[in-house]
């Protein structure tokens, strides 16, 4: 069979990935050498420790750094390309919401950026605002909200112009384990519904695997991809499944690949 059939079904493709940060005889080699496809409507998880450099590959991926070497396309596309058009839905560890804006307006907020009328959006934010479970608050500001909350009403603004693409870069690393389960939980419906093509990146094993249909694991010192592993858990998973004699299977498979790929070179 062709090769371009699979090839299709591509939505990011990374060919030799490098970074290096500072200037000449003051550089750091933050990523080397990276090569991996994500495919449509996939749910992808950056995994590794502190350092790796997990958090700059997902923004080289959203065209907010460039690439030292190595290509990187977005649907056959430059990421630039892709970004311009509003493709991209990015969500940072802390929500940056305006403080002076309504749960609604902050979500509006992109939508007025096309300068579309508010009657216009008005249906469309509605739904997000019941997607995310913010319906009651929408008239309240970020500083009447949880921690857990503000990051929902920052989820609705990412999605308030539908990209095709969502980057999530360590969204829920601060919340108690509580409010983490119920976002998590929120996470799989919303991709199951939508089918969005998702990059996270999370230092946590569990969160990984739970989340995820595939899991690339990066070593530090350069970053560089040390493993890739599939996550047959399903499309139906609930904190039951955290349970199952698969998952820990898959955890601990994993955590063994984490720890390979930090280990000291004898080189």
């Amino acid at each position: 069979m062709n090769s371009d059939f699979f090839r299709q079904k591509v939505e990011i493709s990374l060919e030799g990935v490098g970074m290096v940060f500072g200037k000449k005889g003051r550089q750091i080699t933050a990523l080397q050498n990276i090569t991996f496809d994500v495919e449509q409507h996939e749910f992808v998880t950056l995994l590794g420790p502190s350092g790796c450099g997990k958090s700059t590959l997902l923004r080289l991926m959203a065209d907010l750094l460039q690439p030292s070497s190595g290509q990187i396309t977005v649907r056959k596309e430059h990421p630039k390309e892709v970004r311009l058009r509003r493709k991209f839905g990015i969500i940072f560890r802390t929500p940056n919401l305006f403080e002076w804006r309504t749960v609604r307006e902050n979500i509006e907020l992109p939508l007025e950026v096309l300068e579309q009328t508010r009657q216009m959006y008005r249906e469309q934010v509605d739904q997000l605002l019941d997607t995310v479970g913010l319906a009651k608050f929408k008239d309240y500001y970020p500083w009447q909200l949880s921690l857990g909350m503000q990051i929902r009403v920052a989820m609705a603004r990412a999605l308030s112009l539908d990209p095709p693409i969502l980057f999530m870069d360590e969204p829920f690393s601060t919340l108690d384990e509580f409010t983490k389960d119920k976002l998590q939980l929120d996470v799989l419906e919303m991709k199951k519904k939508m089918n969005k093509t998702i990059i996270f990146v999370t230092r946590s094993l569990t969160e990984a695997v739970f989340l995820s249909d595939r899991i690339i694991v990066l070593s530090a010192n350069p970053g560089c991809v040390h493993a890739i592993h599939q996550v047959p858990l399903g499309s139906n998973r609930t904190l039951q499944t955290r349970e199952s004699p698969l998952f820990q299977e898959l955890t601990t498979v994993i955590q063994k690949s984490i720890n390979e790929g930090n280990e000291p070179s004898n080189d």
